[in-house]
């Protein structure tokens, strides 16, 4: 399905997946700050994808991340963040969101998976965010944790956080 991922807008990325999930497909969305991009976030990435014939992913603002990770974080820009998901052959579409959860993004996008990284079970997603992948009768996937592969893992091995 790969084509010209980019940036989008909310609205931008709702109405593809709509034209697409009309005549092509699941769309897969995940999330995340994605501060420093590993091995670890690639190999989920990749998953991810494979749940599907589409991957979106919400990528946490700045504020959004220093809010959810404290002072120091991000490490690397949202622009940075964002081309570098972009440069992906896995990742279709990036749309950027500034709350510290997304629901939003998940109402407005409705997809019909969601998947997150096995440090995550059903029971530990945010209620708010459960909740709105209830409603759009989201089917919601929890992928394989890499040991040892965790951005906050790195920092505190290099003595950065």
């Amino acid at each position: 399905m790969k084509e010209n991922n980019y940036v989008s807008d909310l609205a931008e990325v709702a109405a593809w997946r709509d034209g697409l999930a009309s005549s092509y497909g699941r769309v897969v969305l995940s999330n995340g700050c994605f501060d420093m991009l590993h091995a670890g976030h690639v190999r989920y990435l990749k998953e991810a994808r494979a749940l599907g014939e589409a991957l979106v992913v919400a990528l946490n603002s700045d504020e959004s991340v220093r809010e959810l990770k404290g002072e120091g974080r991000p490490i690397h820009t949202v622009a940075d963040r964002a081309e570098i998901l972009c440069a992906l052959e896995v990742v279709d579409r990036v749309v950027v969101f500034e709350e510290s959860r997304v629901t939003k993004v998940i109402e407005a996008i409705r997809p019909q998976i969601y998947a997150k990284g096995g440090d995550y079970t059903v029971e530990s997603l945010d209620a708010e965010e459960r909740g709105a992948l209830e409603k759009v009768g989201a089917e919601i996937c929890i992928l394989s944790l890499v040991p040892g592969r965790s951005t906050s893992q790195i920092l505190s091995d290099l003595g950065k956080e």
